[in-house]
């Protein structure tokens, strides 16, 4: 079968969008390819159609549980097996889901960059036939680009992992797999950073321009917050369809989507309600915008409205307030407005979030609200997130003392890292500390993950004939003998349960637990902190490290600055000679080319 056969046969599309046929051919031919493309371009095409015409299996490393979740569940509705590992997941479910990408007709399976530190997970894809890596986000290796994750730079060891699984499948060596890396935001100096970073065996770059013609970018002036607000509601209720408010916090999130009596999405939710108010989000398909929005005049200087309000049911789910949490691989083609409340940090988080808007390339809006007081709070961001290196030593020494590990000790050791109990007990702000265990993650002394949720676990207090003496209603007995046969360990260490936590069953183990005779730990949400290096008593932190990146993340943000002050210059061209496009025409729809036609 053909690419574009099996473009027709599982998508029922006649021909490929600009560009992707291109990518596709460079990576059958079997080269690492860096393939750049705008929000919304058709990335995942671009390494799904390899994987249905070739043998073998694509391992798709992907930063969001999900987006893995939505296009496993799209290739499947197609007739096409793939499969998601992510955090969470049943060992049970886990173990099934790699013999199926073994032994049957898996296409694709789909994991966390987090997930190739597992050694245990590293050793078994080498018993899988991985003609393919592709990299979704690839800008998240580099360390000069947007939403640096540090666990990205273990993608090019890959390829050693899996040199068994070549040989086995009769490919000549680990070169012939190859890489592909996506990203629709990344500066020059990011584009080399990747091909470097991921062991390009010769450079090669196919970029689409990242222009979107059907977007208009609008920086809205306020005079304080209650004007931002006031803006906000007014826009809201001017612009029908589809709409993201972005914020810089989980408390603002809640307040804003109080205030608008909508919904709002954060990290701090459980993965279950994230999900829940994601799919009631993606499934809200408001009316359509009116014809005048072909000629992108509902934004003007005063943002006149084209449409009456939304009606309060429609707009709850219409609408939806968020961090930078809520969005990266969203498949919702009609969002017609993307609000940020707050300034990002950079240009790649503003175009990468704005790009959210208008992927059925119908007229969209990108609309930043920009306050005096915004260029103060950003200059603090500046201390946030680089604070002095006396207060990062210190952070360090505080939570060794916190997780009780003395000097010269602890090598290996991992440890569930609840941060809100750490900057309680040890009287530390919490977003400088946040920012100074990223550093010394980046030193190298510590491997600092992010809250994830955490599977629960057991163990048994009494020993089995103790258990005799004991009260217990059938069920209990029948849950303990069960637990005993499945986790011949239980006695000795905390197990992690593979069972789906129900709430019956939450119930009965919290009652055993209060009786103290089993120990119960509950799915939670915590940091994962783990020593590279034994306790040090003294840290170092180098240039590179520290005053570089300070610096870069200060011009960066500078950048953003320049963008919201801006009153001369196109707006779309400021964001594309960002990313070294310096020819590119003005777009005609901004707010600045408005106000100067």
């Amino acid at each position: 079968m053909t690419p574009k056969e099996a473009l027709q046969t599982y998508y029922g599309y006649k021909d490929f969008r600009p560009l992707q046929a291109e990518i596709i051919d460079s990576v059958l031919a079997g080269r690492d390819t860096l393939a750049l493309m705008p929000t919304g371009g058709g990335k995942s095409i671009c390494f799904q159609i390899p994987a249905i015409v070739r043998s073998g299996l694509c391992l798709v490393i992907s930063p969001l549980i999900a987006l893995m979740k939505d296009q496993v569940e799209n290739l499947r509705q197609r007739g096409i097996q793939a499969a998601a590992i992510y955090s969470g997941m049943r060992l049970d479910k886990q173990r099934i889901a790699l013999d199926n990408c073994q032994f049957g007709p898996y296409r694709c399976l789909y994991v966390s960059p987090e997930r190739l530190q597992n050694e245990d997970f590293c050793r078994r894809l080498t018993q899988l036939p991985i003609t393919l890596i592709a990299v979704d986000e690839a800008h998240c290796i580099s360390e000069w680009g947007y939403d640096f994750r540090p666990s990205y730079l273990k993608i090019a060891e890959i390829r050693d992992t899996i040199r068994s699984s070549c040989i086995v499948h009769c490919q000549p060596s680990t070169d012939a797999v190859p890489i592909l890396a996506l990203t629709a935001t990344a500066t020059p100096d990011v584009v080399e950073d990747i091909q470097h970073r991921l062991a390009f065996r010769q450079p090669n770059v196919l970029k689409k321009s990242f222009a979107r013609t059907n977007l208009s970018y609008v920086v809205r002036y306020c005079r304080d917050m209650s004007d931002k607000i006031a803006q906000l509601q007014h826009i809201l209720s001017s612009v029908q369809g589809s709409a993201i408010v972005y914020v810089r916090n989980r408390k603002r999130a809640e307040e804003l989507a109080e205030l608008l009596h909508t919904s709002f999405y954060h990290a701090g939710l459980s993965a279950e309600e994230r999900a829940r108010r994601q799919e009631a989000w993606k499934n809200c398909h408001p009316s359509p915008l009116s014809p005048l929005n072909s000629k992108l005049s509902p934004i003007n200087s005063q943002l006149s409205p084209i449409n009456s309000q939304l009606s309060t049911i429609n707009s709850q789910l219409s609408t939806i307030v968020c961090t930078n949490a809520f969005g990266m691989g969203i498949d919702k083609p009609d969002v017609r407005l993307v609000i940020h409340f707050d300034l990002p940090d950079t240009l790649e988080q503003y175009f990468q979030e704005a790009g959210r808007a208008g992927r059925d390339e119908q007229p969209a809006y990108a609309v930043l609200l920009y306050a005096p007081e915004d260029k103060t709070k950003a200059r603090k961001r500046v201390h946030d997130n680089y604070p002095p290196k006396e207060f990062i030593e210190s952070v360090y020494h505080k939570t060794c003392d916190f997780l009780c590990v003395g000097a010269g000790s602890g090598l290996g050791h991992s440890f569930a890292l609840h941060l809100d109990e750490l900057i309680r007990v040890m009287h530390l702000p919490l977003l400088q500390t946040y920012s100074a265990l990223h550093i010394l993650s980046q030193a190298g002394y510590i491997d600092f993950e992010d809250e994830q949720e955490t599977q629960p676990r057991v163990r048994l207090e009494v020993s089995a004939a103790e258990l005799q003496r004991y009260t217990l209603s059938v069920d209990q007995y029948n849950l303990l003998q069960l637990l005993m046969r499945q986790y011949p360990g239980i006695f000795t260490d905390l197990q992690y349960l593979h069972e789906e936590i129900t709430e019956s069953l939450h119930t009965q183990l919290s009652d055993l637990a209060a009786r103290h005779i089993i120990t119960y730990l509950p799915r939670t949400k915590a940091a994962r902190f783990t020593f590279v290096k034994e306790r040090q008593t003294d840290i170092w932190l180098s240039p590179e490290v520290y005053e570089k990146r300070a610096q870069h993340y200060t011009d960066k943000l500078q950048s953003m600055i320049e963008y919201a002050e801006n009153t001369r210059f196109c707006r779309s061209q400021l964001l594309l000679s960002y990313f070294g496009e310096n020819d590119a025409p003005c777009c005609g729809s901004c707010d600045i080319c408005r106000a100067q036609r």
